[in-house]
């Protein structure tokens, strides 16, 4: 007698599927913060679909970068920091100078991820209650107050596999509120392929966010980190086909969530002549095409990207420092408390002193890209020992890919400090 197995229904398996994702949601949560969506939206409706091509260089650099690490952690069984200490000629000082720059980048970038999401639930309940407007500064101060506690009490009773389920939501939810929105508002299809013409808007403030787009998707944070995350999954040397498989899934999910939210941009705003400055200009993104309804839609995308961000960002320093020391992260360790009190501490001061969380958070992204040579060319010296990494060999491809990424990023810094110098 034949047993007949009952078929999942449609969405159990969309669920398992997107449950099923690996350390590579951890890649997704650090790149499509509120950073990442302010990049976007502004680049959108300043310069429509003109930076795609940056874009789309980022994320396969990306996807090549968090191969590159996730199979040293694989191979080796060592972390990134504490691999350049071990290995590498000065890798100390290397190791030391990006923990200082990726924990300033993050932490910067925090305060305007906490200002943003404040903003967005400030700008939310002033729609449903008008004499609110009068009430804004302390309404966002509590409100990221509430936030920031509400996560470091979380991060107390966390672990990997804990961290990984509340992303897995935050980042499904954010996925679908900017596909929802990009129904309402799309752009021109042609405006689309001229995107990936290689080209920087001759405007001012056309750099800064050349620089800031690369800063937000080629994070150094998500590459260093993914091989105490990869190690937190539980994979061994068994899973190098997986972690290729999860490396290329997020790179590809970063593209299309940030080339969505671009073109939501540039379909509702870049057409009418219209610029973002303030928070409530991403609301009013898609008001006037689609109302209050798509207006909240948009708003809990950029809620949920906000959200998802804030664990990565609170998490990077304690995992740096453990990667620096041992390789090894503990949540419950007196260390990792003090120093996740004081990055949510640091994340106040945006919101404290009612600082534009657009300006905070686009100026965050540009400081990111300062480290990234050093952290390429770490990764590029150890996968060529073979010292370190004993009979693997790196695939040709591989290395064209990274030398073409610490090519791109020495571009993009000096592009970086000549965004800064016109903007100070």
């Amino acid at each position: 007698m034949e047993v007949v197995t009952p078929k999942k229904p449609f969405l159990k398996k969309i669920l398992a599927l997107i449950l099923s994702f690996g350390p590579g949601i951890f890649a997704i949560g650090y790149t499509i913060g509120t950073g990442s969506v302010t990049a976007m939206i502004v680049a959108g409706s300043k310069f429509n679909m003109e930076l795609l091509w940056v874009l789309l260089i980022s994320c396969i650099f990306s996807g090549i970068l968090m191969f590159a690490y996730g199979n040293y952690a694989l191979i080796t069984g060592e972390t990134a920091l504490y691999g350049f200490k071990k290995h590498l000629k000065f890798g100390k000082t290397l190791a030391i100078l990006v923990i200082i720059g990726i924990t300033f980048g993050q932490w910067n970038s925090l305060m305007g991820i906490l200002g943003i999401s404040s903003n967005i639930i400030y700008e939310i309940l002033a729609m449903n209650f008008e004499g609110l407007s009068a009430f804004k500064y302390v309404t966002v101060l509590i409100t990221a107050i509430v936030i920031i506690v509400g996560f470091y009490l979380l991060m107390l009773v966390g672990k990997y596999t804990f961290f990984e389920k509340i992303l897995v939501i935050f980042v499904t939810l954010m996925g679908l509120s900017f596909v929802l929105s990009l129904y309402f508002v799309q752009p021109l299809s042609i405006d689309v392929a001229k995107g990936l013409i290689p080209t920087i808007p001759d405007v001012p403030g056309g750099r800064m966010l050349v620089a800031a787009f690369v800063g937000t998707t080629m994070a150094s944070a998500t590459f260093l980190s993914r091989p105490l995350f990869v190690k937190g999954k539980g994979w061994t040397i068994k899973n190098l086909d997986q972690q290729k498989k999860d490396s290329i899934t997020a790179a590809i999910l970063i593209f299309v969530i940030s080339g969505v939210i671009m073109a939501v941009a540039a379909g509702a705003l870049f057409y009418e002549g219209k610029t973002v400055t303030q928070v409530l200009d991403m609301a009013n993104t898609l008001e006037p095409v689609a109302g209050k309804w798509a207006v909240s839609i948009f708003f809990f995308g950029a809620l949920s990207a906000g959200l998802s961000s804030i664990f990565p960002c609170l998490l990077i320093a304690p995992l740096l420092i453990a990667d620096y020391q041992s390789g090894e992260l503990d949540t419950n360790s007196r260390q990792f408390r003090i120093i996740t009190a004081i990055a949510c501490l640091v994340a106040l001061i945006g919101p404290a002193f009612g600082a534009n969380p657009i300006e905070v958070q686009i100026l965050s992204q540009v400081f990111n890209v300062f480290v990234l040579p050093i952290v390429i060319l770490g990764i590029i010296l150890m996968l060529s020992s073979k010292k370190v990494m004993k009979d693997y060999t790196t695939n040709i491809g591989v290395y064209i890919g990274m030398y073409g990424a610490l090519f791109f990023s020495l571009v993009i810094s000096y592009n970086g400090i000549l965004a800064l110098l016109d903007y100070f």
